[in-house]
């Protein structure tokens, strides 16, 4: 099973147009589901991810097989194009430093959208996804990536944009997944 956390519908729409997923209810959470893909919207905020997060965790058997995944947009320097899709390995929540595979982007995790630039990419849910997912060693397999939404200018991000983001590199996240497989 596949364990998608998105922070806003815009970033699950692209999964659920593409695998066609039924729209369902968990506790107090939209939750979209087929027979090998569960979806969880979980709001914006490194609390909201972590308890979205930890609500899958506490209602679902967890397999070796199973992928935890986050993802979602996030603002970047301008070396990352608008739409890049990134990997990442390492997060860095109140210059603390999280890494968990190699080789791989950091990103950093913020309380706010980041109108100022960064030295390393930023989002505000990837924290509290990493510390849910650390925390129970039945999860073998989780990933974070992101999609490149804008260059520290959160105010250009339209609904629309960020489902467009996410269905351009849907492939490319397969790709990335099937590696793990």
């Amino acid at each position: 099973m596949l364990y998608i956390v998105t922070a806003l519908k815009p970033e699950a729409q692209a999964f659920v147009d593409k695998y066609r997923l039924k729209k369902n209810k968990l506790q107090n959470y939209t939750l979209f589901t087929n027979t090998d893909i569960r979806l969880i919207i979980s709001g914006i905020g490194v609390d909201n991810a972590r308890l979205a997060t930890q609500t899958l965790i506490d209602n679902f058997d967890i397999t070796k097989e199973d992928i935890y995944l986050n993802v979602g947009i996030c603002g970047a320097p301008k070396q990352h194009k608008i739409g890049e899709l990134l990997e990442i390995g390492t997060v860095v929540y109140h210059n603390t430093v999280y890494p968990f595979c190699a080789d791989k982007h950091t990103l950093t995790c913020k309380d706010e959208a980041a109108a100022i630039q960064h030295e390393t990419p930023v989002d505000m849910e990837s924290f509290g996804f990493y510390e849910a997912v650390v925390h129970n060693p039945a999860i073998e397999k989780f990933h974070i990536l992101k999609v490149v939404s804008d260059h520290f200018a959160p105010h250009t991000i339209t609904k629309e944009n960020t489902k467009s983001l996410l269905f351009n590199v849907i492939h490319d996240i397969n790709r990335v997944l099937q590696k793990h497989i």
